[in-house]
């Protein structure tokens, strides 16, 4: 019982919630659309400056003596190749959100909210892609890499249990090994329960969108249901049986499909106009990314709206799905050493985001100012009016809803490992029975977050799930920057 006690812990608590919310859809929906309100103007200003740390304390890594430091023993290895390790990396942090957010928050920065007020002008496209750069870039990758490192450093390095209890070592001592360590993992099992759900919800909203759009199929929480749980019978055969080569094929042949839409839609799509775009946004982020990053609007009603709804949702994505992204890239990333690893976890997703929401969110910022009305369409069906307004339109519907389909069930089937480690007290190979209990979990919290609100009942989640966790990631940079600053001082004095 004492092995299993995180496990029952946290399925208790995920339970408890997903009961209510399917008895009690409306109270769920008000509650937390309330909380998550008081959540976003209370403590806006903290989110801001977290994330901002977590980057500031990467960069500081980069360029300290810390950098020399392996994520290992010091005559230890990488075990995988340069470009397979970063193509994982890309892999791991992105997926639905990509497909689902590619078109549609450029053009809703655009001509439906403004970040600064101004919607329909050259300035206000600019200022769209930069917003989305700054949401999808290296705050975002700072997160993941701020996880990564400490969970890396401590288990490869240290030899402690990978559970992220490990990680807040430096500040609770022996206590991680008791109760307080207990509720760590537990509160990272909710933050990476309700983060995967969010981008689950997403993902079967998105389906069930593209399918009415294109195919007269209806667009209701029926055919949401139908399409979970057809997905969620694949990956839990995958997650029974253990096929892992079969997961690393659909992931592969998902980064073929990912690069042959990219690669269509560039040269589809208003190719000069975006690569003008692109050239432009990149030059307004180097600059304002400072203001950005602690643009916060006190004076300013709307704009603040703005800033709750996009900047702060998207900060506690990034950190509900840290633990389970983050677990990832440390495992992936052994041997390397610390200034490599922040190097490529930091900047090369950050430019490939860049690239692939400038050539979808360009391509829908120009059909909307040539007169094409994407602007009224609901947030999943804007990809695919983009995609119906240029040539080979079915095609692309078609490639990026097979791309939805297989992130579906290569994120899920992760998601179900890692949960997996973290409630059988850090196993490398956690049962198959508890890989399917958090399989299960993870699709009906899913449905019960749609069932009770939709979209925005996903979003209220996830920003509430984030908070207590953001403590957690708050006292492990504090305590990483002591010790790696500390074991960077004597490598440099060897």
């Amino acid at each position: 019982m004492k092995k299993y006690g995180v496990l029952v812990f946290s399925v208790l608590v995920i339970l408890i919630l997903v009961g209510f919310g399917f008895l009690f859809p409306e109270q769920l929906e008000r509650f937390t659309g309330g909380l998550q309100g008081l959540i976003s103007d209370t403590f806006g200003w903290y989110y801001l400056l977290l994330v901002t740390l977590f980057l500031l304390t990467t960069l500081y890594f980069l360029v300290s003596p810390a950098g020399k430091l392996k994520l290992g023993k010091p005559d230890e290895e990488p075990e995988f190749g340069r470009v397979s390790w970063i193509t994982m990396l890309f892999s791991a942090g992105l997926g639905i959100g990509l497909v689902f957010f590619g078109a549609y928050e450029p053009l809703s920065h655009y001509a439906v909210h403004s970040p600064t007020g101004e919607t329909g002008t050259s300035e206000a496209a600019t200022n769209a892609l930069t917003f989305t750069f700054f949401h999808w870039g290296l705050h975002g990758w700072g997160v993941y890499s701020i996880l990564a490192l400490a969970l890396a450093f401590y288990h490869f390095r240290n030899d402690h249990p990978a559970l992220l209890s490990s990680t807040v070592q430096p500040i609770f001592r022996n206590a991680v090994n008791g109760v307080v360590g207990k509720i760590i993992d537990i509160i990272a099992v909710i933050a990476t329960v309700t983060g995967v759900a969010t981008s689950l919800g997403f993902g079967a909203t998105q389906l069930n969108g593209g399918l009415s759009y294109l195919f007269g199929i209806p667009s209701n929480f029926l055919t949401q249901v139908i399409i979970v749980v057809i997905i969620t019978v694949l990956f839990m055969i995958s997650a029974w049986t253990g096929l892992a080569k079969g997961i690393r094929i659909l992931s592969n042949t998902n980064m073929l499909i990912a690069a042959v839409l990219f690669i269509l839609m560039l040269f589809i799509g208003p190719t000069v106009f975006n690569l003008n775009l692109f050239t432009d946004t990149l030059g307004n982020y180097i600059q304002t990314l400072p203001r950005m990053s602690f643009r916060i609007a006190p004076f300013d009603d709307e704009i603040r709206e703005w800033i709750n709804s996009w900047t702060l949702f998207y900060w506690a994505w990034w950190i509900a799905w840290a633990p389970f992204v983050g677990t990832f890239i440390a495992r992936v990333s052994r041997g390397r050493s610390v200034r490599e690893f922040i190097f490529a976890v930091l900047l090369v997703p950050s430019v490939i985001v860049f690239i692939w929401f400038t050539v979808f969110g360009g391509s829908a910022i120009s059909l909307e100012h040539s007169g094409v009305d994407l602007a009224s369409l609901s947030e999943e069906l804007v990809l695919f009016g983009t995609f119906m307004n240029v040539d080979f339109g079915m095609l692309l519907s078609i490639l990026a809803m097979a791309m939805l389909i297989i992130f579906f069930i290569t994120s899920a089937d992760s998601a179900t490992l890692v949960l997996g480690m973290f409630t059988t007290n850090g196993s490398d190979t956690p049962p198959s029975r508890v890989k399917l209990v958090w399989g299960a979990l993870l699709s009906v919290t899913a449905l019960v977050l749609l069932y009770s609100g939709g979209l925005q009942a996903l979003e209220n989640a996830l920003i509430i799930a984030a908070l207590p966790f953001s403590v957690v990631m708050l006292l492990m940079t504090l305590g990483l920057i002591v010790v790696m600053t500390k074991e960077g001082r004597k490598a440099r004095d060897k």
